[in-house]
């Protein structure tokens, strides 16, 4: 009886072993410590700084506030020039803000701040919110808008968009360039505060997509006096010398327009063979993926008729 009990008593003794052991929970798993990290270090042209791994109250106080847009993010101040754009409808209820308005700023309690290094009240900015700052033109256009999706945590949908859009924009410039012909100029006039610019090929207005990523050709005249500075201020009486086959005519109905009323202006050869496009200054100022895309459609629909 004795040898009979010693196996049954080391078997129930080995069960409540094993019921022990899967009922009891260990007090960490190996992936208890992988919560998303709250913030993360960006690179920023004035060396590392801590910002929100995902930030949802964003001010922009220059240039920027289309790139954010793009990427999803949430903002609660941007600038005046991003509050004109009839094109930004997002942007209705967002607050209107400058580098000034430091008191109107902390009401909003951001937890970014992105502007450019021109502004003024860095020092104090950086103490309501981490305050990031680009030079404009240090980088290009599109090297700009991946630099924002690092900021904000969202490179890979930066990334992404860069490439589809130039794939786009090349694409759409071998039809144009087909049509028109390959050896016709472009030029991105704009008339503003009464005076007129022609423009290089990385100032906004649409001039990244015609010469960066379409390869149309511009006017000697414009490379010799604004591909450098970006831009270079005409008066009427040299316009023709500085228009292309095509013009861009960027303006808005709040500027004195008179100049295309003058004789100079309407014997240009583009006014007289209808190849001048115009646009809403205020709609093709920047170039943000947003604006981009739509500057993209325009030129799309003004070349090809499509």
């Amino acid at each position: 009886m004795r040898k009979l009990l010693t196996p049954i008593l080391l078997l129930s003794l080995l069960l409540l072993s094993a019921c022990g052991s899967s009922t009891a929970k260990p007090e960490s798993s190996p992936n208890s410590n992988s919560a998303e990290p709250t913030t993360i270090t960006y690179q920023s042209e004035n060396g590392p700084i801590e910002v929100p791994a995902n930030p949802q109250r964003v001010v922009v106080l220059s240039s920027f506030a289309g790139n954010v847009m793009a990427l999803g993010v949430n903002l609660v101040g941007v600038d005046s020039w991003a509050k004109q754009n009839p094109r930004f409808e997002q942007l209705k209820d967002v607050a209107e803000v400058s580098d000034e308005s430091l008191e109107k700023i902390i009401e909003l309690d951001p937890d970014l701040i992105i502007g450019l290094s021109t502004i003024n009240n860095i020092d104090k900015l950086k103490e309501i919110a981490p305050t990031v700052t680009y030079t404009y033109g240090k980088v290009d256009y599109l090297t700009q808008h991946l630099e924002i999706g690092k900021l904000l945590n969202k490179e890979k949908e930066a990334t992404a968009w860069v490439e589809d859009f130039k794939k786009r924009a090349a694409e759409a410039g071998e039809e144009i360039k087909a049509k028109i012909g390959a050896d016709k100029t472009v030029s991105v006039i704009e008339n503003f505060n009464k005076q007129l610019y022609v423009y290089g090929n990385n100032w906004g207005r649409g001039t990244e997509i015609l010469y960066q990523e379409m390869k149309l050709n511009m006017p000697e005249k414009v490379k010799e006096s604004a591909l450098e500075p970006g831009y270079y201020a005409l008066s009427t009486e040299v316009l023709p010398e500085y228009a292309g086959d095509y013009m861009i005519l960027s303006k808005n109905s709040e500027t004195d327009n008179s100049f295309q009323d003058t004789e100079t202006y309407k014997n240009i050869p583009a006014v007289k063979n209808n190849q001048v496009f115009e646009v809403n200054m205020n709609e093709f100022y920047f170039n943000d993926p947003l604006t981009l895309d739509f500057q993209l459609e325009f030129f799309k629909q003004a070349f090809l008729g499509n």
